[in-house]
């Protein structure tokens, strides 16, 4: 019994993910390989037909569809989201192209274990409009010569917590938003992993982090 209690995953991991799920299925493939010292316990979409429910169900990962067209009361889907990570006993919660904000009550439990994944290098291209193909199209139009993604503790702001970790990529001559996004996108996923990796090891102790 000792054995297999020390072979369990010491970190439990939600995802929240709105589209296609490709950060989901890195960090999914790197527990799988043991890259990282965890599980994914549970992944939310508030889009039901997300690649990352799929993704999810393919890996057997508890699903959940929570959204504002099975809660229209936004208070009754916070504590909806918020009951369903107290209920995996989640650990950390990793945002990977979450399209919305987390409301109060999920934010106060989870507060210090929230980690959101962003396709620039904040504070630069962050804050309410700067996602998806948007950031990298501002990037480009601002003349920067380097862009990158950044890891940091969401709080009840768009892209204002603390940065945790970034990575770098060059603006290269010729670059479109999509090939520069390409490059971002790769960059963000390793990025991710590392930091899931080194919070599971200990190497990058996160203090807020309690058992759930």
């Amino acid at each position: 019994m000792a054995s297999a209690a020390r072979q369990q995953p010491a970190l439990s991991i939600a995802v929240l993910a709105s589209h296609e799920g490709t950060t989901l299925q890195a960090v999914l493939d790197a527990c799988a390989a043991g890259a990282i010292a965890a599980q994914v316990a549970l992944v939310i979409s508030n889009n039901p037909a997300s690649g990352a429910l799929r993704r999810a169900r393919l890996a057997r990962v508890e699903t959940l569809h929570l959204s504002s067209a099975t809660h229209p009361d936004p208070q009754a889907l916070d504590r909806a989201i918020c009951a369903a990570l107290e209920a995996h006993r989640i650990d950390v919660v990793l945002l990977a192209g979450y399209m919305k904000k987390l409301g109060p009550a999920t934010l106060e439990r989870f507060a210090g274990r929230i980690l959101n994944t962003h396709p620039a290098l904040l504070p630069k291209f962050g804050g309410a409009g700067m996602y998806g193909v948007h950031v990298h199209r501002a990037v480009l139009a601002s003349g920067e010569r380097v862009s990158g993604a950044s890891v940091h503790l969401a709080d009840g702001g768009y892209d204002t917590g603390p940065v945790l970790a970034q990575a770098t990529v060059p603006v290269e001559s010729g670059d479109t938003a999509a090939t520069l996004a390409a490059r971002v996108q790769q960059a963000e996923r390793a990025l991710i992993v590392q930091v899931l990796a080194d919070i599971a090891s200990g190497r990058r102790p996160l203090p807020a982090m309690q058992p759930a």
